[in-house]
């Protein structure tokens, strides 16, 4: 047993497994169990080896029917684990706690909302619909199938929910967009007295982010301090990118410098945040602060965020070096997001043929995004002729897209080709295709008082260690 805490990564397993043969004890279920749940378990475990292990056991027990179902679930191949319950059934063995909340989860993953109300109706039979790990995988697979009034329901007949149940049923609205619902059931927990955990402040800072609302965003913060989940990195991270989302960059800039145990994701999250923000000078300078010391090697994302700032700052040959740095110093390869960065920088600055020709010359087929920034470069520099190949691509990509006539027939406008502004509109109009409604803006004045959080003024459990 103790080879077996050894184990990290298949090779070592194989190996075991060989001497396991060899010794006589491939049909010890104690044993040969310890294979399959490093299988199943652990992120180095291969179901593919699991499986092979488990079809030579003559007679697997319950644990090791429910192991299997667990590794395919948590492998996201929901199809096999229903597979496994199948021939689980015909050999007899009864669904447990542990089987169903497997399965839960693979109805998830499914997003099947019949199959899970299968599910539901085999705990309802085993009476195990009331159990803490059946309730919570019921309410979280309600809420991956967005059938979020059952989830609710479900969550108000525990009588006294737990934490994991709490974070669940926030996480259920908030995955479903119920922002504010999440925000009033976070505020509920803390009044009933429940301490939140690092999964719930995470799952709760995504949903001040989305709406925007950044006072609740900072009485969260405030029931962070003085707490054990002040030092966590993950935190810290969430925290800033909620302060940039809701557009209060220069906390987030303060919360990032005083952070400590910074990891690659801190520092993509500011230069991102920095950059989308129009602080492109400051976001590049960031970037520049990573290498002397190689505080974190920069990765895919970290240049996403580098290009961006160059986009919104109009600096094309920073950009080009850039873009060059990342390919040849670092061998990232570039994305289609990396490659419509720089062709919105290229744009931008009017080099609409060299943008058009780096489309061309992608490794991959360009999107509707990438050819929309190329015909909106055209119509404001006046390239006809480029933004007439643009079109065209896009009419086959996405030929209902409304704002892309628009643009077309405005760079026939400016180029006084009315002709062809008016069979751009004849064209809408036959198609059916209507300008979409302009966009809308708020200001949250009263946001964070409909969600109910600047009701509390202290945190109940502030200061606790």
């Amino acid at each position: 047993m103790y080879l077996f805490k050894k184990c990290s990564n298949a090779r070592d397993v194989t190996q075991l497994h060989a001497q396991i043969i060899r010794s006589g004890q491939n049909q010890t279920l104690f044993v040969v169990g310890k294979i399959i749940v490093f299988c199943a378990v652990s992120e180095q475990g291969d179901m593919g080896y699991a499986a092979s292990v488990f079809e030579n056991i003559e007679s697997p027990d319950g644990f090791l029917w429910n192991t299997m179902i667990r590794g395919f679930s948590k492998n996201c191949k929901p199809v096999k684990a229903f597979e496994y319950y199948k021939i689980m059934q015909e050999n007899g063995f009864l669904s447990d706690n542990f089987t169903l909340s497997f399965l839960l989860k693979a109805c998830g993953q499914l997003g099947s909302v019949f199959l899970g109300q299968q599910m539901h109706c085999s705990a309802l039979k085993h009476g195990l619909d009331s159990h803490e790990f059946v309730r919570s995988a019921l309410i979280h697979m309600y809420g991956m199938v967005t059938d979020i009034e059952t989830a609710s329901q479900m969550f108000e007949e525990i009588p006294e929910p737990e934490l994991v149940a709490w974070n669940i049923i926030i996480d259920c609205h908030v995955g479903c967009g119920k922002y504010k619902e999440a925000l009033n059931l976070f505020l509920r927990m803390f009044t009933s007295g429940i301490e939140p955990d690092e999964a719930t402040i995470l799952v709760t800072l995504s949903a001040c982010s989305a709406l925007g609302a950044l006072d609740s965003g900072r009485w969260v913060h405030s029931c962070v301090n003085g707490t054990r989940l002040n030092g966590i990195t993950t935190v810290s991270n969430s925290l800033i990118n909620m302060y940039a989302k809701c557009g209060a960059v220069e906390e987030a800039f303060e919360l990032f410098n005083k952070m400590k145990g910074k990891n690659i994701m801190s520092w993509n999250t500011m230069i991102l945040a920095l950059a989308t923000h129009g602080h492109a000078k400051e976001a590049l300078a960031l970037f520049e602060k990573m290498f002397p010391d190689n505080l974190e090697r920069p990765d895919d994302v970290t240049f996403l965020g580098v290009l961006c700032a160059c986009s919104h700052g109009g600096m094309v040959d920073e950009g080009r070096r850039y873009f060059d740095i990342m390919c040849k110093e670092y061998h990232i390869k570039p994305t289609i997001r990396h490659y419509g960065c720089m062709v919105d920088i290229l744009s931008r600055a009017g080099f609409v043929e060299e943008a058009y020709q780096l489309i061309r010359s992608m490794p991959m087929e360009s999107n509707a995004i990438v050819w929309r920034t190329q015909l909106a470069a055209c119509q404001l520099h006046g390239k006809v002729e480029l933004g007439e190949k643009a079109w065209r691509y896009l009419s086959e990509l996405e030929p209902d897209h409304s704002s892309d006539y628009v643009v077309l027939a405005n760079m026939y406008a400016s180029a006084g080709q009315w002709n062809e502004v008016q069979r751009v509109r004849k064209s809408m109009q036959d198609m059916g295709i209507q300008k979409s409604e302009p966009g809308k803006s708020f200001i949250g004045t009263d946001l964070d008082k409909r969600s109910d959080l600047r009701s509390v003024k202290t945190c109940p459990h502030q200061g606790r260690q």
